[in-house]
């Protein structure tokens, strides 16, 4: 018998990567936008898995940070991502956006 699988042939329970939970009645509403490239060079220091057909990453410049999100589909891929602010507000936004608080 082979295991359970998601839509994308990944079996259940062999996920590396963190997953969102499920929203939050009272969340908070992130404002999505098109990628600017306002930071240099920016790099992802956190993500959740690929299993899901929209994937999160928190990524970092310096001192300032954002989160990029990325919907999959058949057809190619949509990237959207929340203004740049300091990394503590992009951790923090982070943590709400993965307790289901924010989304």
């Amino acid at each position: 018998m082979t295991p359970a699988q998601n839509f994308r042939g990944i079996a259940i329970g062999e996920c590396a990567s963190r997953h969102v939970r499920t929203l939050r009645k009272d969340h908070q509403r992130i404002e999505w936008a098109p990628p600017c490239d306002a930071l240099e060079r920016p790099r992802p220091l956190a993500w959740t898995c690929s299993c899901k057909a929209t994937v999160y990453e928190l990524c970092s410049s310096g001192a300032r940070g954002f989160i990029r999100r990325t919907v999959q589909h058949d057809s190619g891929h949509v990237v959207h991502e929340t203004h740049t602010m300091s990394i503590n507000d992009a951790w923090t936004l982070w943590a709400a956006l993965l307790d289901g608080a924010a989304r």
